[in-house]
């Protein structure tokens, strides 16, 4: 049990939210455990929940220092090689300048968390998942719609980060170690923590940021002499203002990507951790490591014009820049490409956890498969897309995150209206999360979802399309973000209204 957190035995007090309604076993809807949920209650390693609520007397209350650790497991699952490719695609790809790319980086990356902790309030408050609260905000089957394309955000940023820890154990090893097992290495460590379940995956994040807040240190010591902030945006005055969009927009979606799955991670706390608590300890954890290794991607892309030896090693890929960042090291620089390998698992292994829970979202008799097939299963898909797509790391990350970005900010954008507009100060019956005649139909959030795509397909501008708006825009502009986000926005609240009026909930 964590040494930092206090077991609450009494029936906390959760206004009308009682005992009977949170995860009791006599309820029609609780599912059954399966034989695998017994036998690892003897094993006692392996984490036995699925996606049913946990009751309140399995809750933890929370101590002043088990705050902390909110803030440390945050601080060390934001602090990823992923988001450091991200901010090196905007002084390598989109030729910004230093302080042009920074901002937008920083900025960006604080709206997403600012949502990042605003979702995690619902763990403690509900004891259920992230997108079983959805259920009570979108409606049964919506959420469904959205456990998929949860499943396919984290299946992408698997594939992402595993392509980068193998390109850079390739580096590290001159080629003795190729891509393909570098990937294969990468995605086994993260399918082992994941297995283990949310209190193994807790403490090892509790202490595994130390070492990457180290050893990027070191690379800031050894690459920031390098780092040019005098580089000049390339590209007319539209030009460059479509590119700081574009960039705040990747920013913006690379931190949203972590909101379907951010309640799945406090579903262990007790009621009284208090909202305020839970979102002050995430937003400033998870916004400090992605601006630290945003930043970092910032500069080191800067580094390849104005150092002659880094463009020499500069390849096309994000693996050579950091090679060139810790190059005056020698093999201490290696010792810390390594450091910084093993640190790729505090990032994959949050997003193989919730895919397996959102898995068993699908259906009960998806419940009864046991939850680490859904773990593997997921690992050897984004391994095999990995090895597939490890020569076009920048063109995925450019690609594919603005995509995932643009149905999180509707699904989102449903979840805010929802609760703010609709439930505000409303009671709910967490008890039933799997009962679809006690849950919203989901006509309105499903119209709503669809126009909002609407609007993200006319304003995005990308390789495989571009929209009648955003070709419209001199120089070219990605506005599916926003466009996505005003859309859903105008249209739920209507649709809900009169969904209420004729089927009344």
């Amino acid at each position: 049990m964590d040494p930092d957190v206090e077991v609450n035995r009494e029936s906390p007090s959760l206004g009308s939210v009682t005992q009977k309604e949170v995860g009791n076993p006599a309820t029609e809807n609780t599912i059954c455990k399966t034989r695998y949920q017994r036998w690892t209650e003897s094993v006692k390693v392996l984490e036995t929940r699925g996606i049913e609520p946990v009751p309140p007397e399995e809750r933890q209350k929370v101590s002043a220092s088990g705050s902390f650790n909110i803030l440390l497991t945050w601080f060390s699952m934001g602090m990823a090689l992923n988001n450091m490719v991200v901010g090196t695609l905007g002084t390598v790809v989109m030729r910004l300048s230093f302080k042009d790319a920074a901002l937008c980086a920083v900025f960006g990356n604080l709206l997403g968390c600012i949502a990042i902790g605003y979702m995690c309030t619902w763990g403690p408050r509900s004891g259920h998942r992230t997108l079983i609260v959805s259920r009570y905000l979108m409606g049964f089957n919506p959420s469904k719609v959205c456990c998929i394309l949860n499943v396919l955000t984290n299946l992408g940023y698997g594939m992402m980060s595993s392509m980068v820890g193998g390109q850079l154990l390739s580096k590290l090893t001159g080629g003795a170690v190729s891509v393909v097992v570098g990937i294969i290495i990468v995605a086994l460590a993260s399918l082992v923590v994941a297995t283990f379940g949310m209190h193994i995956f807790q403490y090892y994040e509790r202490f595994a940021w130390f070492p990457q807040l180290m050893v990027f240190c070191i690379l800031l010591g050894s690459a920031g002499p390098e780092f040019d902030f005098d580089l000049v945006t390339v590209g007319t005055a539209e030009e460059v203002n479509a590119k700081r969009l574009a960039f705040f927009s990747l920013c913006l979606a690379s931190a949203l990507s972590w909101v379907p799955g951010a309640a799945d991670y406090h579903v262990y706390y007790s009621f009284d951790t208090g909202a305020w608590r839970i979102w002050s300890m995430t937003t400033i954890g998870v916004g400090m490591a992605m601006a630290i290794t945003l930043l970092l991607g910032v500069g080191l892309g800067t580094g390849v014009a104005h150092n002659p030896d880094w463009a020499t090693v500069y390849d096309g890929t994000p693996a050579s820049l950091m090679i060139a960042g810790y190059g005056r090291l020698g093999g201490f620089g290696k010792f810390c490409v390594f450091i910084n390998v093993l640190t790729i698992v505090s990032n994959n292994a949050p997003g193989s956890y919730s895919m397996a829970m959102n898995f068993q979202m699908l259906g009960d008799c998806w419940c009864k498969v046991p939850r680490p097939v859904f773990t593997t299963a997921s690992t050897v898909i984004y391994t095999a897309c990995a090895i597939g797509g490890r020569d076009s790391l920048y063109a995925i990350f450019n690609n594919l995150v603005p995509l995932i970005g643009y149905w999180i900010i509707i699904w989102f954008t449903i979840v805010v209206e929802s609760d703010l507009i609709f439930n505000r100060g409303v009671d709910y019956d967490w008890s039933a999360w799997n009962n679809p005649q006690k849950l919203p139909v989901g006509f309105a959030a499903t119209a709503a979802f669809l126009i909002g795509w609407a609007g993200a397909i006319i304003g995005m501008d990308q390789v495989y399309y571009t929209g009648p708006i955003a070709e419209s825009i001199a120089g070219g502009c990605d506005l599916g973000l926003w466009l996505g986000l005003g859309f859903t926005a105008l249209a739920f609240p209507p649709l809900r209204k009169l969904e209420f009026c004729m089927v009344g909930r």
